[in-house]
């Protein structure tokens, strides 16, 4: 979806790396060993997203740290943009809104900091969560938006043992304390 919007492949994942979650920050360097692409290709991208206030910049020692503008205008438009064209927003739609009691619910692994690696790795934690009926919407939702979702179902129990392990990791949240 964003390929047919967007032409600059760099571009594309700058703003999947900066919307997917807004509380990833970046250098230049980092973001140029995470891509595999030149500094110079990175950098002009950088700048233009910049320039037109997209991204916000900071200074830590010598480098300069890159996160999305969470103040824009267009900031909840741009992330809606990319929460669609990766199947976030589908699996916020038909999985969790389906759900019952979830307490909450978060994405861990390549789509928290920003990759669309084509697996989502969903955390639900809740309590009298119909199994099957998540399974049957999973199986729907990974053929509507093209990416397998694997999903690790909690009690609160289970969470409260687990929680500074996710803590400790990057992590999406996408519902919290019921709808």
């Amino acid at each position: 979806m964003l390929k047919s919007l967007i032409t600059s492949e760099i571009r594309i994942k700058l703003l999947m790396k900066f919307f997917l979650n807004p509380e990833n920050e970046a250098y230049l360097r980092q973001l140029s060993n995470e891509f595999n692409e030149s500094t110079n290709g990175i950098r002009v991208e950088l700048n233009r997203l910049v320039e037109a206030d997209i991204l916000d910049t900071a200074t830590k020692g010598r480098n300069k740290l890159y996160r999305a503008n969470t103040s824009h205008p267009l900031f909840k438009e741009i992330r809606n943009i990319v929460l669609k064209s990766t199947g976030i927003e589908k699996v916020i739609s038909n999985i969790l809104d389906k759900l019952g009691d979830v307490i909450i619910a978060f994405i861990r692994g390549d789509y928290a900091i920003g990759h669309d690696s084509g697996l989502i790795e969903l955390v639900v934690v809740g309590n009298n969560i119909n199994k099957s009926e998540l399974e049957r919407v999973r199986k729907k939702t990974e053929k509507l938006i093209g990416r397998k979702i694997s999903i690790l179902l909690l009690t609160s129990d289970e969470y409260k043992k687990l929680k500074s392990k996710f803590l400790s990791e990057p992590n999406l949240v996408l519902m919290k304390g019921g709808k």
